[in-house]
């Protein structure tokens, strides 16, 4: 249990804040501890928040994919192979 004190400025601070938000102190300090925590951790690379790279999709690529052109090849091919009806010609 941890106790605090405030001054009187904080304090009507507070009284607002549980009065709009309709919560009780408790929660509200516990939220905002949390919220504060989250804010101070390292961010999570977007790969990261999807859950990471799928192994599935790299499994058979060639090692000098990472090129560009050798991706817009990759793509082009995939997208012939599998929609052989939109073929440019």
């Amino acid at each position: 249990m941890l106790s605090i004190e405030v001054d009187q400025e904080t304090e009507a601070y507070l009284v607002e804040i549980l009065g709009r938000e309709k919560t009780t102190s408790d929660e509200l300090i516990k939220r905002l501890v949390k919220e504060r925590w989250l804010s101070l951790q390292p961010r999570q690379t977007i790969v990261e928040r999807l859950g990471g790279h799928p192994e599935h999709l790299l499994e058979d690529a060639p090692p000098d994919l990472s090129e560009r052109a050798n991706r817009k090849k990759a793509i082009a091919n995939y997208l012939q192979k599998k929609y052989p009806q939109f073929d440019r010609q």
